[in-house]
């Protein structure tokens, strides 16, 4: 199930996919506020309340005036029990007993208990199912990257956010680059043409092994996948899709299309559980010609880097604040100011903040914003990806789009769970004597 595919079966002033342009025609950045503006009380429910969810509570809580956290769900009553103690600790907030939720329907529970946003926060696997119900009940939106792990769960989100446009919905994702200031001048300055047109990109992450979870005896299969929920490709869509996501994402806000076909490579050397890769070397290519490289790697003990570099005809960027001319000169470098200076135009606000001060934003003034659709297509993008590798086969556009492929078991119960063995994916077939 994770190395097969079934085939051929305008946001104003508040988010940097902004399009405004000046008198000239030029792209000019949108206005990042410090804080949320005031107004009545908005109140969250966050579900999945691990070490990200909680972070993203508090995140939304700093956001600005007059935000509530006011009903947790998890599966675990660890989890929730971790959750409530550390916004306790951190923020004085007191979730009560009767807004505490556990189990598969906890999110249910969440979105029915009187709250006027949701923050999804989940392994990526569950995004879809509380995308959509959310919007079917009609609140307001943060989902963490990514937001669906396999063709299906990508199909799901699209139908979703647009309905959530039709009722004046705000979505706000965790890709959050696009809220960095620094990013978005750097990205302005290079579609504003200041060294020429995009010609191709090379984007890199590599860094250590992450957690993982060494099964206990007593622990069921369900139980042991969701507690090492990273190193289970229906659950994470493997670490090309839940953390390179956030540099692949930079490559697409630049490029501002889709892919028509990856060709991938893969492996796994030192990943210890799970059925995952820990590394991929990415080959896209666009309609115009137009090919760029994404490569990841989480293996200890090797060279780590960031590499976001948007090659063009008179020179390249560096996603995170320089541009340079063909022969690697600096000619420009994003004027970060000192620390101790909060009052320059250049600060950059923390951007996992800056997300939730957009979203506030939007909804106080009635300014809807929604990057549903961006952030399904950036996931779906690691996804060809990922099975460009697994198979190692060329993928178009149209065949992942279009897939069948569904990642995981269809009824959630803490118990066996079925046909997904901790297998890792080979691609091709046994060479010939």
């Amino acid at each position: 199930m994770a190395g097969t595919v079934g085939m051929m079966g305008g946001i104003p002033m508040l988010s940097s996919c902004s399009t405004d342009k000046s008198k000239k025609g030029e792209l000019t950045l949108p206005k990042l506020l410090e804080q949320a503006p005031d107004g009545k009380v908005i109140k969250a429910g966050l579900i999945g309340c691990g070490g990200r969810g909680t972070g993203a509570a508090i995140d939304f809580l700093n956001a600005g005036p007059n935000l509530q956290i006011v009903a947790l769900g998890d599966v675990f009553q660890d989890k929730l029990d971790s959750c409530r103690e550390i916004l306790k600790k951190e923020r004085n907030v007191e979730i009560p007993d009767e807004n505490c939720f556990l189990g598969f329907d906890s999110y249910e529970k969440v979105i029915d208990s009187g709250v006027d946003m949701v923050l999804l926060c989940t392994p990526p696997h569950f995004r879809p199912a509380h995308v959509e119900a959310a919007v079917n009940a009609r609140k307001h939106i943060f989902m963490e990257k990514p937001i669906a792990v396999d063709p299906f769960g990508v199909r799901k989100v699209l139908a979703a956010v647009k309905r959530a446009k039709t009722l004046n919905l705000n979505i706000v994702s965790g890709t959050i680059r696009r809220s960095q200031k620094d990013y978005m001048e750097t990205r302005r300055r290079v579609l504003n043409g200041e060294i020429g047109d995009i010609v191709g990109a090379n984007i890199i992450r590599n860094g250590g092994a992450l957690w993982f979870r060494t099964r206990k005896p007593e622990w069921t299969d369900m139980e042991y996948m969701l507690r090492n929920w990273v190193n289970f490709c229906w659950l994470s869509g493997d670490h090309i899709t839940e953390q390179f996501i956030h540099e692949v994402d930079v490559m697409n806000w630049y490029l501002g299309k889709n892919p028509v076909k990856a060709t991938g490579w893969g492996g796994r050397q030192r990943r210890v559980t799970g059925d995952q890769y820990d590394f991929f070397s990415i080959e896209y290519l666009y309609d115009n010609g137009m090919r760029t490289h994404c490569a990841t790697r989480q293996i200890d003990g090797c060279t780590n880097e960031k590499v976001e570099q948007i090659n063009c005809t008179n020179g390249y960027a560096d996603a995170s604040g320089k541009l340079y001319d063909l022969n690697g000169n600096i000619i420009w470098e994003y004027p970060h100011p000192e620390e101790a200076d909060t009052q320059s135009e250049w600060k950059v606000t923390n951007p996992f903040v800056q997300e939730h001060i957009n979203l506030v934003t939007a909804i106080r003034s009635g300014n809807t914003i929604n990057d549903g659709e961006d952030q399904a297509y950036s996931s779906l993008v690691t996804i060809m990806g990922r099975i460009a590798a697994y198979t190692g086969k060329d993928i178009t556009w149209d065949e992942v789009l279009n897939a069948d492929l569904y990642l995981g078991p269809k009824i959630y119960v803490m118990g066996p769970v079925e046909n997904i063995p901790e297998i890792i994916p080979v691609a091709g077939v046994p060479g010939k004597e």
